[in-house]
């Protein structure tokens, strides 16, 4: 089989990652833009409404609204500005910490099932070489 052209390979990897990317937030229970908030806030702590806003690319007014509907929801907690009185920060809470968890594993557990239950090990075997490949691939400058 010849070898398919770098341009090819990667319209096809993109198109596949972006398939799998969207199966596997099929097994979100908590709305995606709320998985994100809580993602960005474990990932890089607590900050802003305002800079969750610009992080996520929405407006600050759209980022109110969904970090009042996460703390309704007991997922974040808001706290003082250590440094300016003016503001506040908001950071996951325990409770979120663990929904965000939870929303993690199912994500996970669906995709070893998948991987399970589709994949030959020879194919298996194929797609964790993969993996290492696909991550050299996102941390190329």
């Amino acid at each position: 089989m010849p070898t398919q052209e770098p341009a090819t390979v990667a319209a096809d990897l993109r198109v596949a990652m972006g398939k799998l990317a969207r199966r596997v937030k099929q097994e979100d229970r908590i709305p995606h833009g709320q998985v994100a908030v809580l993602g960005v806030l474990d990932r890089d702590g607590a900050m802003t409404t305002s800079d969750l806003a610009a992080d996520q690319r929405v407006r600050p007014q759209s980022m109110a609204r969904a970090v009042g509907l996460l703390m309704d929801q007991g997922l974040i907690v808001r706290r003082a500005h250590p440094t300016d009185g003016r503001k506040s920060l908001v950071d996951l809470s325990e409770v979120g910490r663990a929904a965000l968890e939870a929303e993690r594993d199912r994500r996970a557990d669906w995709l070893a099932r998948a991987i399970d239950l589709e994949l030959s090990p020879d194919e298996q075997e194929l797609l964790a070489r993969s993996a290492a490949l696909m991550e050299r691939l996102a941390a190329y400058n």
